[in-house]
């Protein structure tokens, strides 16, 4: 049943959203329609939040994974009092609106995440849900729960049809996230068809198969049902939840009721008129709210305050019982690094034989971790391989209990507290749920497997990107000299792939010491992603009493050093394991008498941010030979070499082959690299 000021308050949203979409001439009006009812429940008798702080650490989460219907979302916002104006949602989809196309994150205040590629919200709920119940784990204390919120989302069958969403629904009920609680927008209807046409399985069979907690309501317009299953959702405390809703897309018209035209269009003029009058609705003012309907809406302020409040208290309390946990979760929760974070970080002594870059990050993480308690993450299923297994860090998964049959042997230690993640072969999760770690607060979090696996990932790390979250990648296994597993595990194009996304930092060392400056800059950049691409095999460690300082790093590209401190007439540039071919490569031409400068160039995208005086330090523009040498596609090189300099990289798919003989057979030699560059000089005494 639903009174008459529930129902007021339910046309208000839906028709904010519908006249929204209808003055824009573009948007979804049809989820709004019938999905307001399940919001309009959550928000009003379950959400925790404070509008007039949405940044408030223990507020519950809400992500709109199916994000096309944002209109509903920012009606939520506007109508409990969050600074986004009834202008803004008039102004909805247009130039500078608080109000664009789909939520995005650091844009609205009170959106938590950036939604409408589907699924990507979903898996980013199980990472808050995670991000809860460890910091939940580590810093609780009886008497003194600081940390105690729950994490709802709202999906559609699209969500539920995409691959992440299946990988994070796997993982989320092996975890047990008792606080995650989904409402399902089950109105059987997509873009282009009904359901019937290709989404047929059993919803709840297959999440509890997954081990979640199922139950569905028959009549989507049905807020004590709605409610009454959210609350029995609040008393899974092992299990997350999925609430079947029986909505209809469309709801109330006359002539778009459960078809797919209310999907991505807007209704039209005629047919608004005739829904709002369908629904008793008046038809004469669009984007009229009732006085009643805000008044009811707004207690959402006072709510929010007073929990906000009651939960500043406890935080007082705990900070005199346990005065150093609270102060090092008040510092990860404000994103701040703590006080010598860096001080046990290894720097590492020249050597001709060196080590795997993902061996000295290895290193670097693990003496980080001891200072840093917000670095938090995992593999999927490559900790081995990876090295990113932080030591004496625990395992995050739910306690084992004597009624367990389904752990190993070893899994004794397991615990929600634990900082290490284990994902599984799910890289496309990994990617999103980190994500929900970052976008929750408090982490610092990292996910890692091979670079040519970064494919399956590229939504999350675009999404992340676009949303200016502080994740780190670590992606090991960064070429050819993979060797033997072949082309299927050999990144060539992914480089070049992942430089091309905005905001993302790729960052490739040369060596261990390189490996560790770009770990400080990982976890000093707050306000972007940064990926590290490390290396399987060994790579010399460099004589940096002989080479400039890896600190150069930091600008993305630095002098190496110039043949006897002459003017060069020849520039060699390389990223990664390749700076250690130029560098022998440089000696050759040297001892022929040709001055060289040899350049390390780790990360397009700092060194591009560096002053033009800076940059044509590096590169003169008057030095017109330049080759640049790195096992991936040459494109985008082209920038840095010149119209006149050459790269040296790989334009084809790999081999299954020992990496030496792979190495030599692509060209990547001193001999090969030498060639290349006489062939540049003589080339340019032609031409001059």
């Amino acid at each position: 049943m639903t009174n008459t000021l529930d129902q007021q308050c339910i046309d208000t949203l839906r028709f904010l959203s519908v006249d929204a979409v209808q003055r824009a001439n573009s948007g979804h009006p049809g989820m709004p329609l019938g999905a307001a009812p399940m919001a309009y429940a959550l928000w009003t008798q379950f959400l925790k939040c404070n509008p007039a702080n949405p940044d408030w650490a223990d507020r519950d989460r809400f992500v709109l994974s199916v994000g096309h219907g944002s209109a509903l979302l920012y009606s939520l916002l506007h109508l409990s009092g969050y600074d986004l104006s009834l202008d803004d949602i008039k102004a909805f989809r247009q130039w500078g609106s608080k109000a664009p196309g789909h939520p995005e994150r650091g844009h609205t205040p009170g959106v938590e995440v950036t939604t409408g590629p589907l699924g990507q919200g979903f898996a980013n709920a199980v990472g808050m849900a995670i991000g809860e119940a460890q910091l939940a784990a580590r810093y609780n204390r009886p008497g003194h729960a600081v940390i105690d919120h729950h994490t709802y989302v709202i999906v559609g069958d699209g969500d539920l049809m995409e691959g992440v969403a299946a990988e994070a629904t796997s993982l989320a009920g092996h975890l047990r996230l008792g606080k995650l609680v989904c409402l399902y927008d089950d109105n059987r209807v997509t873009l282009s068809a009904g359901t019937d046409m290709a989404f047929t399985e059993d919803r709840a069979a297959r999440f509890e198969a997954c081990g979640w907690h199922t139950v569905a309501v028959a009549d989507g317009n049905d807020v004590e049902a709605i409610a009454a299953a959210l609350q029995a959702a609040r008393s899974q405390a092992s299990r997350p939840s999925l609430i079947l809703v029986r909505t209809h897309i469309g709801y109330g018209s006359p002539n778009k009721h459960d078809s797919f035209e209310a999907h991505g269009s807007p209704l039209g003029v005629e047919e608004v008129r005739l829904t709002k009058q369908r629904l008793g609705w008046p038809t004469e003012s669009p984007f009229l709210i009732p006085e009643p309907a805000l008044a009811h809406m707004r207690q959402a302020l006072a709510r929010g305050q007073n929990a906000e409040a009651t939960w500043s208290q406890r935080m007082q309390a705990y900070a005199l019982d346990f005065p150093d946990l609270a102060a090092e979760l008040q510092c990860s929760l404000r994103g701040e690094l703590p006080s010598g974070w860096d001080a046990d970080i290894p720097t590492f002594p020249a050597d001709a034989k060196g080590m795997a870059t993902r061996a000295a990050s290895a290193k670097v993480m693990n003496a980080m971790a001891q200072r840093l308690p917000a670095l938090t993450g995992g593999s999927a299923d490559l900790d081995p391989s990876t090295k990113t297994a932080l030591k004496g860090g625990g395992d995050f998964n739910p306690p084992v209990t004597q009624t367990d049959d389904t752990q190993g042997a070893d899994s004794g230690g397991w615990s929600p507290a634990g900082r290490n993640l284990h994902f599984g072969v799910r890289e496309h999760a990994m990617g999103a749920i980190v994500n929900g770690l970052a976008a929750h607060g408090g982490f610092i979090p990292f996910g890692a497997t091979f670079l040519i696996f970064s494919d399956y990932m590229r939504p999350a790390i675009r999404l992340a990107a676009l949303m200016k979250l502080h994740v780190v990648y670590v992606f090991t296994h960064d070429s050819l000299a993979v060797g033997e597993d072949g082309p299927t595990h050999q990144p060539v194009e992914q480089l070049a792939s992942l430089r091309a996304i905005p905001g993302l930092t790729v960052i490739r060392p040369a060596d261990a010491n390189e490996t560790e400056v770009a770990w400080k800059v990982a976890v000093e950049s707050r306000q972007r992603p940064v990926l590290l691409a490390l290396t399987r095999q060994e790579v010399p460690t460099l004589d940096r009493s002989r080479y400039a300082s890896a600190e150069g790093l930091r600008r993305g590209a630095y002098v190496l050093n110039d043949a006897n401190d002459q003017p060069p007439v020849l520039i060699l540039i390389a990223s990664g394991s390749e700076v250690a071919l130029i560098l022998a490569a440089a000696e050759r031409l040297q001892s022929e008498g040709i001055a060289v400068r040899c350049v390390s160039m780790p990360s397009w995208d700092l060194f591009d941010a560096q002053p033009q005086s800076y940059r044509d330090g590096v590169l003169p523009p008057t030095v017109p030979a330049r080759l640049a040498v790195e096992l991936g596609m040459t494109q985008g090189w082209h920038r840095y070499v010149g119209d006149r300099g050459d790269v040296l990289g790989v334009e084809r798919f790999g081999a299954s082959a020992p990496a030496d003989i792979l190495l030599r057979e692509y060209g990547f030699t001193v001999d090969n690299v030498a060639a290349r560059a006489r062939k540049l000089l003589t080339g340019m005494r032609s031409v001059g």
